[in-house]
């Protein structure tokens, strides 16, 4: 970022946006602590309406009877990649502003760095005065969104700033005639999606947090963005970002870091190894699933992983061995699992 010569200038520069990104592949376990539901003497099972079962989970094997899910391969995260930032088309280029008597032409354009190329869209531009109002607050007497406006101003002093999505730049500018500026903006693109084994993860179903830094660095920091979804494009300036991946409601969560360059498109694929699992409780092997049981999902250190209610709750679960206690009219009944990437499918809870 250019540095402003004058104190209000630098003032109104404190609030430039810093971004972030990240990805790669890996798992963790994000996990709650609090404990399953509390075993209680049974009871007799009470009469209950068969529920309707939900639509089958897509490009689910057919598995045979029992708690075990059987593995398929295992393939690796691809690579990120890296191509030129293709940018949208620009808003029609305003014509050049006629100049009124004492006016003069400020033109400015944006470039992704020293000897870069030109940034064409993706820009907001605007024009502050450098000193204050009576008010203490720095005046926007100009705005645009074009990729080279050209501004119409009385001669003195004024602040441009620049941004291109989370990043920016800014200029103190003295205007004692017709001039033109470039502003220097070392920022990429960051695309992000997902996937389990060689199967992409639907949008909708996974999400992305960025953090500035490494996912190593010490200290507590906020998301810069949030909960990015597959197909949009982050807009960043050049440097090191965290992502925290987010598959499902379960705990599937992946970290990692990514590097982004300026001018670059840079597209992560974050490869999560679980599996969409639904559990439901029955009398015997192929029954109907029984109405009104409570579900908790526990890691093999006793952590709830997640609690739901309903005949047939479904979850997106990491790859691992867990616990499944299944509550039902006063009865609780329990089943190890083992959940292997990419195989979704359906446990069934044995109610005896």
């Amino acid at each position: 970022m250019t540095s402003i010569g004058s104190r209000p200038a630098q003032r109104l520069l404190k609030g430039s946006l810093v971004a972030l990104a990240v990805a790669c592949a890996g798992s963790a376990l994000a996990q709650s602590r609090t404990g399953p539901a509390a075993l209680q003497a049974p009871g007799p099972m009470s009469q209950q309406a068969n529920p309707v079962p939900p639509a089958d989970i897509p490009n689910v094997p057919q598995l045979p009877p029992g708690p075990t899910i059987l593995a398929p391969g295992v393939f690796p995260p691809p690579p990120p990649t890296q191509a030129p930032l293709a940018l949208p088309p620009s808003p029609p280029q305003q014509a050049t502003p006629n100049l009124r008597p004492g006016e003069m032409a400020l033109a400015a354009v944006a470039r992704f760095g020293r000897d870069a190329p030109q940034i064409t869209s993706g820009l907001h531009w605007r024009v502050y005065a450098d000193k204050p109002d009576p008010n203490g607050a720095f005046r926007v007497l100009k705005e645009d969104r074009s990729a080279q406006p050209t501004f119409a101003l009385p001669r003195g002093g004024y602040v441009v700033h620049v941004s291109f999505g989370l990043a920016s730049a800014a200029k103190a500018v003295q205007l004692r005639g017709d001039m033109r500026e470039t502003f220097e903006i070392a920022a990429g693109g960051l695309a992000l999606k997902g996937q389990v084994g060689d199967a992409r993860i639907p949008t909708g179903q996974i999400s992305f947090d960025i953090f500035q830094g490494s996912q190593f660095d010490p200290g507590e920091r906020r998301p810069i963005a949030s909960s990015v979804s597959t197909g949009e494009v982050a807009l960043l300036p050049e440097g090191t970002y965290y992502i925290l991946s987010k598959y499902g409601d379960g705990n599937s969560v992946v970290r990692s870091d990514i590097r982004v360059q300026a001018g670059k498109l840079t597209d992560v694929t974050v490869t999560h190894r679980a599996a969409a699992i639904m559990f439901k409780l029955v009398s015997k092997r192929g029954g109907e699933a029984l109405a009104n049981t409570d579900w908790a999902v526990v890691s093999p250190a006793g952590d709830t992983i997640t609690e739901s209610k309903g005949a047939f709750p479904r979850v997106i679960l990491a790859e691992g061995e867990y616990k499944v206690i299944a509550k039902n009219d006063d009865r609780v009944y329990q089943q190890d699992v083992k959940v292997i990437t990419g195989v979704d499918g359906e446990i069934e809870v044995l109610a005896r």
